[in-house]
Order: C-alpha cells, then sequence, then structure tokens
C-alpha cells in the first residue's frame, strides 16, 4: 500500500471526487481530505491511499501537474509526519526569560543602562 498527497485541490473538492479521480490509475484503499478542525472547511489537500505501489507511481506520473477546478494539482509519495516537538508554540529563538530587548527587558541592543559591564564584571564598583 503507498499513500500519496494531494496538494494545491479546490477547497470544494469532494472524496469522490478525488475518488474517481484516481481509480482508472489502481485500486484505491482510502481517500481523506484535511479540514480545519473549527470550521471543517478544507485545507486545500488531500492523501489517497493506493493498493498497489506501482499503480500509485503510474497514477503520480498521470496526475501530477492535471488541473482540477482551474488548479494544477500537486501529488507525491506521503512523507511520515514528523515530531514537530510536542505543543505548536515552541522555542521560536530569541533570549530565554521573555523580552527581546530594549529598556524595560534590560540587556537589549544597547546593553542596558551600564552598557553591558555589569554583567561582565559582576557588582559595580562605586565612582568615587
Amino acid at each position: 500500500m503507498k499513500k500519496l498527497f494531494v496538494g494545491n485541490i479546490p477547497h470544494s473538492t469532494t472524496e469522490s471526487e478525488l475518488r474517481a479521480l484516481f481509480e482508472p490509475h489502481g485500486a484505491i484503499e482510502q481517500v481523506s481530505i484535511v479540514t480545519e478542525r473549527e470550521t471543517g472547511r478544507s485545507r486545500g489537500f488531500a492523501f489517497v491511499e493506493m493498493t498497489d505501489s506501482g499503480e500509485a507511481e503510474k497514477a503520480i506520473a498521470a496526475l501530477n501537474g492535471k488541473e482540477l477546478g482551474g488548479r494544477a494539482l500537486n501529488i507525491n509519495e506521503a512523507r511520515p509526519k514528523t515530531d514537530r516537538g510536542g505543543d505548536r508554540g515552541g522555542f521560536r529563538g530569541g533570549r530565554p526569560g521573555g523580552g527581546g530587548g530594549g529598556r524595560s527587558g534590560g540587556g537589549g541592543r544597547d546593553g542596558g543602562r551600564d552598557g553591558g559591564r555589569e554583567h561582565a564584571r559582576g557588582q559595580r564598583e562605586p565612582r568615587w
């Protein structure tokens, strides 16, 4: 069995339309259109599982770039889902501890009020 990614489909495309598009090229195990959780609207791509790998390759060759509803389809072998680090927030770079610099966060581009010297030497000595 081989899973195919079908991208750039019109949002109005149904699973039965995709099945009809792929069936001439081989036996279809499953068709699933990916939808948004909140609205249920199509996200513009789907997965088609074909029972025979050879037929799946032929379907890719025949249908990749073919127009459906005025859009050129992007069809290739589906890649395994990768772990995106759990929650979608994730670390996006920058300084740990919040802030992005500036005066209120301290240690911004200007090095904070003391020009960054305090961090290098520890506690500042009094000026006489």
